[in-house]
């Protein structure tokens, strides 16, 4: 078999990794580790055991969700553009994406990257800082999860035109420059955002704002696919699938976010589920009302915008608030997702429309109902700082993600040949195609 002659330049990633393999051989300092004192919790540390594969699940789940949506001869590449960050997210949270997250804080922006510096000073032990009954090394694995479905939902704005390579290396800017931050503002007790009163119970700001305004900005920066108006989905059992796996692992993404086995967590659980019914329900009836047929496709992105919607208030609101929540937040992405398609922004996946907007309307209906401190219990100052993070999130995450883009891209073109888009990547990109049968379609 002929072997292509490779760039130099795609040889330095497994060089990178060949280093970090060899560097984690070498040992650790512990020394500032001191014993808490704290007793783990058992039951716990069993649910937050459980939340974190709950979350983890919902990373194939997407890619599910996404495979099925576009043309078949781009399934794998869509496939893997998902399941890729579950690897490459993975090892660069280990080595300095956590400790960025949620090591020292620097005045409220970014973590010392040294303080968790490979997993330096993570054991055990429970950090009181973060969650006081599991071990600090739970707290961190959980939160992987977290970080790794974030950039796995941008991929969807950018999908049948980009280049496997570039979006590997985007993936890695993104965690570090983009994610990072985000979760340090809004998550760390030091972060400027919690600090101002900010809620976001389970990530509607730090994932799902993010991965939205995102993949907009990479939808702009690629450009339109080539002769392409409108597509039909390849496998729409692929999408219930994967809508089924990311329901079942958002109970893990929400409740799990309460770090307890409490009421708390009961609580984000009961939202978390009749808001994406009520967002499914209502996304069917309003085609029905529209004189449409009622689609599975439809039912499916209804009861993933409920999802996104609740999370940033899931153990913040009541039951009721909850329907509402996937109501308002249906209508409006519904509404979105038509106007989407009338103007010259290629969003594959619609992931702006239903991830971004869907998490707008959550964050800002948080700051209108959260319990004691919302709108309608008579306090502003959490809604107006909300605005704010709003404004400071969304500028921050569109415009950083498109310098990313250009500096990736500077690196390694974003866009595969048109030539190649024909052909379809997953020939191209991977040399692999969905089945052997010979029949695909366009």
């Amino acid at each position: 078999m002929k072997t292509e002659k490779v760039s130099w330049k795609y040889k330095i990633p497994f060089i990178v990794l060949a280093v970090i393999a060899i560097l984690s051989l070498l040992p650790v300092n512990h020394q500032n580790l001191i014993p808490s004192g704290l007793e783990i919790n058992h039951a716990d540390t069993a649910w937050l055991l459980m939340a974190s594969a709950l979350v983890l699940l919902m990373t194939p789940g997407l890619a599910f969700f996404y495979g099925g949506m576009v043309r078949y001869k781009n399934l794998v590449s869509t496939l893997l553009q998902s399941f890729v960050a579950l690897g490459i997210i993975s090892v660069l949270w280990i080595v300095v994406g956590f400790s960025l997250a949620f090591g020292d804080s620097i005045g409220g922006i970014i973590g010392n990257p040294l303080t968790f510096a490979m997993f330096k000073n993570v054991g055990i032990e429970p950090n009181d800082a973060f969650a006081a009954t599991i071990p600090f090394a739970l707290f961190a694995m959980f939160q992987l999860k977290f970080a790794i479905i974030t950039p796995a939902l941008i991929t969807g704005g950018l999908a049948e035109r980009v280049r496997f390579s570039s979006l590997m290396l985007f993936l890695v800017l993104f965690s570090l420059f983009i994610y990072s931050p985000l979760a340090h503002w809004t998550w760390h007790p030091e972060g400027f955002l919690r600090k101002w009163g900010v809620l976001d119970f389970a990530g509607g700001t730090v994932v799902h704002i993010s991965a939205g305004f995102a993949a907009l900005s990479g939808a702009i920066f690629l450009g339109r696919r080539k002769g392409v108006k409108e597509t039909q989905p390849t496998n729409i059992p692929y999408i219930l699938l994967g809508t089924g796996l990311l329901w079942f692992g958002w109970f893990g993404f929400n409740a799990g976010s309460a770090l307890a086995a409490d009421g708390l967590a009961v609580t984000a659980f009961v939202n978390t589920n009749i808001a994406s019914a009520t967002a499914m329900l209502t996304w069917l009836l309003i085609d029905s009302a529209s004189g449409k047929k009622r689609s599975a496709v439809g039912a499916a992105v209804g009861a993933v915008v409920g999802l996104v919607a609740i999370t940033p208030a899931a153990g913040f609101v009541t039951v009721g608030q909850s329907i509402f929540f996937g109501f308002v937040a249906s209508l409006v992405s519904y509404i979105a997702v038509r106007l989407k398609s009338r103007t010259s922004i290629d969003d594959t996946l619609d992931v702006f429309p239903c991830h971004g907007l869907g998490g707008i309307v959550g964050m800002l209906l948080t700051g209108v109902f959260a319990k004691d401190v919302g709108l309608i219990y008579g306090g502003t100052t959490t809604f107006l700082y909300h605005l704010l993070a709003l404004v400071i999130v969304s500028i921050f995450t569109f415009g950083g993600s498109y310098l990313l883009y250009k500096l990736t891209d500077l690196m390694l073109p974003m866009r595969v040949s048109a030539e190649q888009e024909e052909k379809g990547l997953d020939l191209t990109q991977h040399g692999e195609e969905a089945s052997d049968v010979r029949v695909r379609f366009n």
